[in-house]
């Protein structure tokens, strides 16, 4: 997918809403442990009930690794069906991967040739020829963590660093700064959590144009206005991510209408905000 064409979805939609199927089998509704494919059948129906409201799914792998092969299965089964009925909603692999030369070309073929998302969120901590490799996939985008929302965060990405030997600044600002200048870094985009808010101004000075993908609404305290204040662009340039508080609303029967009802409530705050950014003057 290419980035005007998510563009297009969110203006469609009227949201910036990514849900994050992050399924765990000890909070999924009991009934579905009776299916073959529980992991599946979960995804499915939160995927059916809230398709139009959202213009991104992001499984984290690891809730599928966990499972082994079974868990890997339900992943391939689960992107196969967002691509094929509903091919105009982005995909993300929250895989956070990142290593060096070969082995990245080889997570990078994973993701985006056999089980074919449009995107994978990885780490940079080992430079350009661990992110560069992703880079390369034409209409593919890399998710690079830039400024993470949990408190662990403070412990490397805001210290400050000499890294240009002209001015000392956060680490998370060199990252960003650095990445630019890698080959193919029109398809990088960042994760910024959203208990991060003040750092969206400083954020976008860098990257005014990168879209962001932003954890931690919700269930982490973070604001989703206080984010698009700060972060939103002319081209919104935010996915919105939200997992508990969506996909595990409800552990009952009815666990695929109240997703929906709290995904509406996420895409009508949304298009509020939009309305209240691009209103006419």
């Amino acid at each position: 997918m290419t980035t005007q064409q998510l563009i297009d979805q969110i203006k469609i939609k009227k949201s910036f809403l990514a849900v994050g199927l992050d399924v765990d089998l000890n909070k999924i509704p009991k009934h579905l442990l009776e299916l073959e494919d529980p992991i599946f059948e979960f995804n499915k129906a939160i995927i059916d009930a809230t398709h139009d409201l959202t213009v991104s799914y992001k499984p984290n792998t690891a809730f599928y690794e966990a499972y082994g092969i079974k868990g890997w299965m339900s992943l391939q089964k689960t992107i196969n069906y967002i691509n094929t009925t509903y091919p105009d909603i982005f995909t993300i692999a929250d895989a956070k991967r990142g290593d060096i030369g070969n082995t990245s070309s080889m997570y990078a073929k994973a993701f985006f040739e056999d089980l074919n998302f449009d995107s994978v969120t990885v780490a940079p901590y080992m430079g350009k020829d661990s992110v560069e490799p992703f880079l390369a996939f034409e209409n593919k985008h890399t998710i690079m963590l830039a400024l993470t929302s949990n408190q662990g965060a403070f412990d490397f990405q805001t210290l400050n660093v000499d890294g240009s030997r002209v001015e000392v600044k956060e680490l998370y600002k060199q990252v960003l700064e650095t990445s630019k200048t890698w080959k193919k870094s029109e398809n990088l985009m960042y994760v910024v959590g959203a208990t991060k808010a003040e750092y969206f101004t400083e954020i976008r000075k860098i990257v005014p144009d990168s879209f962001l993908l932003v954890p931690g609404v919700g269930a982490q305290g973070g604001s989703l206005s206080e984010v698009c204040k700060y972060g939103m662009n002319d081209n919104v340039g935010l996915l919105i991510n939200s997992s508990r508080g969506i996909i595990y609303a409800s552990n009952g029967t009815d666990f695929a209408e109240k997703a929906r009802e709290e995904a509406l409530k996420m895409q009508q705050e949304m298009e509020a905000l939009m309305s209240l950014k691009f209103k006419k003057v």
